[in-house]
């Protein structure tokens, strides 16, 4: 069982005079830093009612933040565009959200107050869903030594990753469907890539590779499809990317 929330952000209708809540977006870090606020350890929400004291992340509660997702442990969320130029956030967690305390300093950021119900998903071999997931198709790039003849004696990792290339999108993702207990229907799904701009902590900018796949899937490993969606599809789950929403299929 998990918990499902959506947050309906105050962006304004003037994108030339944006609310609070427009600029607070454009940073993804503090964007992920309020958004675990929403899960307070007992000793800080008792010692700092009003949420006064600083952001530290090891005064959040326990297999919440900085953990792998799972069933039982951590948190996804996605900004989620909305026609007419509103923007929400999704939220999907392993613990039930505080957000009054999450929101206690900041509720102008809202423009309503958050919603939360309970997700409880069963699936079967063959279910047919309809799926969103904002992802961060990337790769680590491969460094080779190589002998006195240019022969490759040793291959090895480097820590830098680099986007997919464009006609890679659709194997990408079909080979994470595979490893995730789930099939793509074929040709029903649409490929937006584009980037998600950011400040950046350390030299004021960034921008990350993103990518959203809206489609059709068939679950092929109910347990493993479930395993997948408590954890997320992909690298960047800190910054927005991973969260699969589903929805059924009305013929």
């Amino acid at each position: 069982m998990m918990y499902l929330s959506t947050l309906l952000i105050n962006v304004g209708s003037n994108p030339d005079r944006p609310r609070p809540g427009r600029l607070w977006l454009r940073n993804l870090y503090h964007v992920h830093q309020r958004l675990c606020m929403a899960f307070p350890s007992a000793s800080r929400k008792s010692e700092d009612a009003d949420f006064l004291k600083p952001f530290k992340p090891e005064d959040f509660g326990a297999k919440q933040i900085h953990v792998v997702r799972e069933a039982d442990a951590g948190f996804l969320f996605r900004i989620d565009p909305q026609p007419g130029g509103g923007v929400v956030i999704l939220v999907q967690s392993a613990a039930k959200p505080d957000w009054e305390y999450a929101f206690h300093n900041a509720g102008y950021l809202l423009a309503a107050a958050p919603e939360v119900k309970l997700f409880d998903p069963h699936f079967k071999v063959g279910q047919m869903l309809r799926f969103r997931v904002l992802a961060n198709p990337t790769k680590r790039i491969r460094k080779g030594s190589q002998d006195a003849k240019g022969k490759l004696i040793e291959e090895k990792w480097i820590g830098k990753r680099v986007p997919v290339p464009a006609d890679q999108l659709d194997a990408w993702f079909a080979r994470r469907a595979e490893k995730a207990g789930f099939s793509i229907v074929q040709d029903s799904t649409i490929v937006q890539p584009g980037y998600i701009y950011m400040s950046n902590p350390r030299d004021g900018k960034a921008r990350l590779f993103s990518v959203r796949y809206d489609g059709t899937l068939k679950v092929n490993d109910p347990d493993g499809f479930l395993r997948t969606l408590a954890a997320g599809i992909g690298p960047g789950k800190a910054f927005g990317f991973g969260l699969l929403s589903l929805a059924r299929v009305y013929s």
